[in-house]
This record gives structure tokens, C-alpha cells and sequence, in this order.
């Protein structure tokens, strides 16, 4: 029998839905999109026994989850870490607060994620910079990438350096925000209040985008604010942090590299990166591409670019497998 603090978020669920009763559950069902009554009915099925300690815990935690939001939505986010500190504590009313602005978070403009980006940048292009922060913080990081690339250079920056600096917003601007796009769009949801991008968001857009934008805006951003740039490279994986991987999940990511993009990539590359691929290579391998360098001229830089993204599009796919862990700040960043 697992104990309370063993069970997933989706068992502690289904055991609230147990708890509550088949007539006040099904009243929470018609709230339920298709994919949450289908995993919740599941968790419900194969839930096991537990002790009368463990449901207690569970449905103690659900009702601190419950208080939290509501006064969260009454009074924000400072009343309520007020309330919930005198009550509870520093640290459980901040795990209680980030707990329910996480939730929180997947429910603004939730349509966004099914707009294609050019339909997107349509509607936005000509917003405010922090208006596009604001939407581009709910959008997909590919989408966000995508819209970035595409505005203005001097506005890219702006934007970009709006999303890092971002913080938590009120209900009231979501509102304005989501009224000026009911004109192009149907689904507007609105949300209560939560935290919304940061340095961790903007550095996910950032490792979407090509690698020209990336360089420009690191470059820009670098000069306004090195600080910050700096910051944000610290959250990102980029083609020269390939030092910082261990042998053996390099010669993973090799395993699955296209030879022409290593070519090119390694065309433009340091000579810190160069030495730690081939240390990597088979001698038979590592002579056919440095053959292959010998004979490859006149490439464009744009090329170089594009092909070091593809390879560090690589490492990230193998990272969300499951096969490396990138872990960016410190020795020991990769752990296979």
C-alpha cells in the first residue's frame, strides 16, 4: 500500500473523487474535458486501498490547494501569501502558491497553443512589445521562437527582454489583453492570476530559434543588459556548450547526426568544440570528415547556422527521450 506522499497528483485525484461520492463527482465530471475524464476514470479503477491516515493526508492537501486559490482569486497573489504565511508558514504557503500558479498558468489563452504562428504574428506584429511579451508568455516556445524571429529586429529585443523580466500580472490586464483579440479569435479563456514567464520561458523560446536570430538578439540584448543575457544563456543549451558534455553522450548525439550537417557545423565551430568531437569520433570517422573539411569550400554562414541547430535539435530530442539530461551551471552536466 503507498503512502500519501508516493501518489501521483492523478491518484491523490482520484482519491478526492472517491471521497467525495459518486453524486457530488459526477457534478465535477461535466467539468472534465474528454482527455482529464478519461485519465481520472482510469486512476479511479486502479486506485488501491488506503489507510484511513493516507486519505486524510490527501484530502487535507486538496483542501489547502482549494483555500489557496480562492484567495488567490479574491485578493491576489500578495494577499494571499499574506493569509497563507500567518496561517501555515513561509514555506508551505510558497509550495501552496506555486502549486496553484502552475495550474493556472495551462488555462490562459489556451486556444494559442492551436493557432498556427503566422496567424498569430498576424494579430500581434503590431501590438505593443509588451503586450506580445504578455501573449507570446502562453504560446508554445516553438510558436513564440517563430513570432520572434519574424518582428521587427529592434522590437525582437524588446520583447525578449520583456518576457525575461516578467513576473506575475493581475486579472484585470488579462482581460484587456484577451478583449482586444476577441476581434480575430473565438476561444478566449480567461484566468484568475498567476506567474508567467522569466528567464526560464524566454530561454526555451531562445532554444527554438535559428541560430542567426539567436545570435542577433544575444548580441543586442547583450549590449543593453549583459546581465541578463547572461542569465538567459545560463538556462539554455546552445551549439558551443557541447564542451560541457560527458564522452559518452557525445558520441551518443554523433550517432544520430546527419555527416554533412557535422561538416558544416564544424566549419564554423571552435576549436575547444572541433577537439571534442573528434576525441569522439572512431579514427576511421574522424578522417572522413576532416577529408570532408578539406574539401568543403565556400559555405555560407546561414548554412553553418542551420546545421548546428539541427544538431543541437538532436541533443535536445535525445534529452526529452530520456537518453541525456542537460543540466547547464555546473560539472557533471550530463548524467546518462
Amino acid at each position: 500500500m503507498a503512502s500519501q506522499q508516493q501518489l501521483t497528483s492523478a491518484q491523490k485525484a482520484a482519491a478526492v473523487i472517491v471521497a467525495l461520492g459518486a453524486d457530488v463527482s459526477s457534478k465535477i465530471y461535466k467539468y472534465l474535458k474528454e482527455d482529464e475524464l478519461e485519465q481520472l476514470t482510469y486512476e479511479v479503477a486502479k486506485l488501491n486501498l488506503l489507510s484511513s491516515q493516507d486519505m486524510v493526508g490527501v484530502l487535507d492537501d486538496f483542501y489547502h490547494l482549494c483555500l489557496t486559490q480562492k484567495v488567490v482569486t479574491e485578493g491576489g497573489v500578495d494577499y494571499a501569501r499574506n493569509v497563507l504565511e500567518k496561517a501555515y508558514g513561509t514555506q508551505m504557503a510558497n509550495n501552496l502558491l506555486e502549486r496553484i500558479t502552475k495550474s493556472l498558468r495551462t488555462k490562459a489563452f489556451e486556444f494559442i497553443t492551436k493557432v498556427d504562428y503566422k496567424n498569430l504574428l498576424a494579430v500581434i506584429q503590431n501590438e505593443h512589445p509588451q503586450t506580445i511579451a504578455l501573449i507570446l508568455s502562453y504560446a508554445r516556445a516553438d510558436q513564440a521562437a517563430s513570432i520572434i524571429a519574424e518582428l521587427p529586429k529592434d522590437k525582437q529585443i524588446e520583447v525578449v527582454e520583456r518576457i525575461a523580466t516578467m513576473d506575475r500580472t493581475s486579472p484585470e490586464v488579462i482581460k484587456i489583453v484577451e478583449k482586444n483579440l476577441e476581434l480575430k479569435f473565438e476561444s478566449i479563456v480567461s484566468v484568475d492570476f498567476m506567474e508567467f514567464g522569466g528567464v526560464n520561458y524566454i530561454a526555451n523560446i531562445m532554444n527554438h530559434m535559428d541560430r542567426s536570430s539567436e545570435k542577433y538578439i544575444f548580441d543586442e540584448l547583450g549590449r543593453k543588459d549583459a546581465s541578463l543575457a547572461d542569465d538567459i544563456r545560463k538556462k539554455m543549451f546552445v551549439f558551443e556548450d557541447i564542451t560541457v558534455l560527458d564522452d559518452m553522450s557525445i558520441q551518443r548525439f554523433i550517432r544520430d547526426v546527419d555527416s554533412k550537417d557535422l561538416v558544416f557545423a564544424l566549419k564554423g565551430a571552435n576549436k575547444e568544440v572541433s577537439d571534442v568531437i573528434f576525441k569522439n569520433m572512431s579514427s576511421r570517422s574522424a578522417e572522413t570528415i576532416r577529408t570532408d573539411l578539406e574539401f568543403t569550400h565556400n559555405v555560407r554562414v546561414s548554412d553553418v547556422e542551420e546545421a548546428q541547430q539541427r544538431i543541437v535539435g538532436v541533443i535536445r530530442r535525445l534529452e526529452s527521450e530520456g537518453e541525456l539530461v542537460i543540466l547547464k551551471g555546473g560539472k557533471d552536466d550530463i548524467i546518462e
